[in-house]
């Protein structure tokens, strides 16, 4: 087992996915929900620290954990949509740049959005491996996050830059669409194919 101390923050459908399937390599995993002190206590001890709370409580995050991030690994999981499924930011930034100017001392990384939550936990739709797209500025906490889907079971790619989370945003906007609104339902998944 790992050492390396994970702080999830939100423990619903995704959190409670990403606890079950990083609890299987990592000793020390911890998933809180909206208590802010709990958050606090969790994010402060961690080593990295997965956001997986709704897009709108990322300010309320932000606001009460401040500089405990500095200097940390803080994985931005979310899906930037407003409350009507609409994308909340587009075309000239993204949720994931706009949390790195609110916590411009973190090491800002964008991953697991583009994959159902019933997915997160083994990286694959039945015995299909899926592809996990990981952006950051930061080289080597990309390659940490990068790490960690592996263990989970993704084939992660390096996705470059964080700008490049305008680009997966929408990809996880394209997911729901595909999943709920047209039909497809959660089994479904997205799998970058080499030649």
């Amino acid at each position: 087992m790992k050492t390396t101390t994970i702080a999830i923050l939100g423990n619903g459908n995704v959190g409670g996915a990403l606890a079950r399937g990083l609890a299987r390599s990592y000793s020390h995993v911890q998933s809180v929900g909206h208590d802010q002190a709990a958050q606090l206590k969790a994010a402060t001890q961690a080593e990295i620290i997965i956001l997986a709370v709704p897009f709108p409580a990322l300010d309320a995050v932000v606001k009460n954990l401040g500089s405990a991030l500095d200097g940390k690994v803080v994985v931005d999981a979310t899906n930037a949509l407003t409350p009507d499924y609409q994308l909340a930011v587009g075309f000239t930034t993204s949720g994931a740049e706009e949390l790195q100017q609110k916590l411009p001392r973190a090491r800002v990384v964008k991953a697991f959005n583009t994959v159902f939550a019933q997915h997160l936990d083994t990286g694959k739709v039945g015995a299909t491996t899926l592809t996990a797209l990981v952006s950051s500025d930061d080289a080597a906490a990309k390659q940490i996050v990068i790490t960690l889907a592996q263990d989970l079971g993704f084939e992660a790619v390096d996705a470059g830059p964080l700008k490049n989370a305008r680009l997966l945003e929408p990809v996880g906007f394209l997911n729901i669409q595909l999943g709920y609104m047209l039909g497809l339902g959660t089994q479904i998944g997205f799998k970058l194919v080499r030649g």
